[in-house]
């Protein structure tokens, strides 16, 4: 007989247990049912709705069941449906009738709300942390890297040189904006679900802020039935889960591109790649690929938990059992695909020489011609006209820039002087670009000096809210 099941005439039929059971998946929220349970029971003795003495064996038995699951002794059952009622048969068989009062004054439906919001809440602050490893794996490679000279490109195709650090720490901001996020979602979070009920509150007189207070919520949902039916910040979650997943996506893009013989601008470590089963010269950039491949994988669930959300009536329905596994799926994917890149980042090796010489060899320094001739007063309009015949003359005669000479660039302007040469070095290119944001040098130590900060404010967030959740 389950728990529910005084008012069935029959069991019920085995594959209907085996459809609808979610234990398979939700065991993992085991520990944060028995902290919401543990919470929970002293609530309703501190409101006089059960002994003292029974919360104390209640409490007492919660401990042990606990205890059996994390060692791997108890035995959850599909016929016993989900985590919650696994953890009260549980408790029943080890302190008897007196367990079955544990449940008083709660439904599943606020239970399964709360186990989730507790469960999100430690991951937020999980994935903000190995958000800022990478965040300072990014930032190192910068400080190593600040004289280094990249090709910046737009369409894919050649356009302006940057320095290395300036490209690596765009990856730094975007990351930000990502942590930024997880933080502000923490107060949608953290709001305690508990005491709604099924969908209408419990007639029993108990204490929900009471309850938010000891697992350390911010406070309560207001309406009931909004707390059993809301999934919103799970929907947030995976909504911000796959802006990261697009950021590390692009960025794995360009590790794999850099890597390859045709750029040659990074090598990655050994420890990162792997190797062909045919082609024994091969190594592949395997890691970066990968996550760029479960970028999908964690956009799907985001399509997923809005489908299954679209036509729901209030309150709660069976639908929402669907809200777990791509959540679930989704913290784990981020998790391994974060912890990976961090140390991937770190022993990258960067090729300076031949990043300045592909920059060395293009027309990226076209632009400070134009400007040049702007400082001469021409209109740019016409200042880009006439480059552009300079461009092409070059790639007719297959030369660059630097190559041609003094009279050779008169041919085209008698506004050019010596001068033109200095302007036209990748390092003066760069340098040129001395706006707040921008990629001359000095710019991009104001940007490390940012970031500096801010990695200093993400590691406070993280303390703070790591303590939080632990109780503290």
């Amino acid at each position: 007989m389950k728990l529910w099941g005084g008012r069935f005439t029959k069991p019920t039929n085995e594959l209907v247990d085996e459809y609808t059971a979610s234990i398979s998946f939700d065991q993992k929220l085991a520990q944060f049912d028995i902290q919401g349970s543990l919470a929970h029971v002293d609530m309703l003795a501190k409101c006089n709705i059960i002994s003292a003495t029974d919360a104390a064996t209640i409490s007492e038995g919660l401990q042990v069941v606990a205890k059996k699951i994390k060692a791997g002794e108890a035995v959850l059952s599909e016929e016993n449906e989900d985590i919650h009622m696994n953890v009260e048969k549980l408790l029943i068989d080890e302190i008897g009738a007196v367990g079955g009062k544990l449940h008083t004054g709660r439904s599943r439906n606020d239970q399964v709300a709360l186990d989730m919001r507790l469960y999100l809440r430690e991951a937020l602050v999980t994935i903000s942390q190995l958000l800022v490893d990478v965040q300072q794996a990014l930032y190192k490679q910068a400080q190593q890297n600040l004289d280094t000279v990249l090709p910046g490109y737009t369409h894919l195709q050649r356009a302006q040189p940057v320095l290395f650090a300036h490209h690596m720490m765009a990856y730094v901001f975007m990351f930000q904006r990502d942590v930024e996020r997880l933080a502000d979602s923490w107060k949608r979070v953290n709001q305690s679900p508990l005491g709604a009920g099924a969908l209408a509150g419990t007639s029993f007189p108990i204490d929900r802020h009471y309850v938010a207070e000891k697992l350390n919520f911010d406070g309560i949902c207001d309406n009931s039935l909004d707390a059993v039916s809301d999934r919103d910040f799970v929907v947030e979650f995976l909504s911000h889960a796959s802006l990261i997943s697009t950021h590390l996506s692009r960025l794995s893009e360009e590790f794999v591109q850099w890597s390859s013989a045709e750029f040659n601008f990074i090598e990655l470590d050994d420890a990162f790649c792997t190797g062909s089963s045919m082609m024994p010269q091969k190594k592949n950039p395997d890691v970066a690929e990968l996550v760029r491949g479960k970028t999908g994988r964690v956009y799907g669930h985001l399509i997923g938990m809005l489908t299954t959300l679209k036509g729901l009536p209030l309150a709660y329905n069976k639908d929402m059992q669907e809200d777990k596994e791509g959540m679930f799926d989704t913290v784990e994917t981020l998790k391994g695909a974060l912890a990976l890149y961090a140390p991937m980042i770190e022993t990258m090796h960067v090729k300076k020489e031949v990043m300045y010489e592909a920059v060395a060899k293009d027309y990226s320094n076209a632009t400070d011609l134009a400007d040049y001739l702007v400082g001469k007063d021409l209109p740019f309009r016409e200042a880009h006209a006439v480059v552009g015949q300079v461009v092409l003359d070059c790639i007719q005669k297959q030369k660059y820039l630097l190559d041609l000479t003094l009279d050779e660039f008169k041919e085209f302007s008698p506004l050019i002087e010596q001068d033109i040469f200095d302007v036209l070095t990748p390092k003066a290119v760069v340098n040129a670009r001395n706006v707040a944001g921008g990629t001359a040098r000095n710019r991009v130590e104001e940007q490390l000096l940012t970031a500096e900060k801010l990695l200093e404010q993400n590691t406070n967030w993280i303390n703070e809210h790591a303590q939080l959740i632990q109780g503290k």
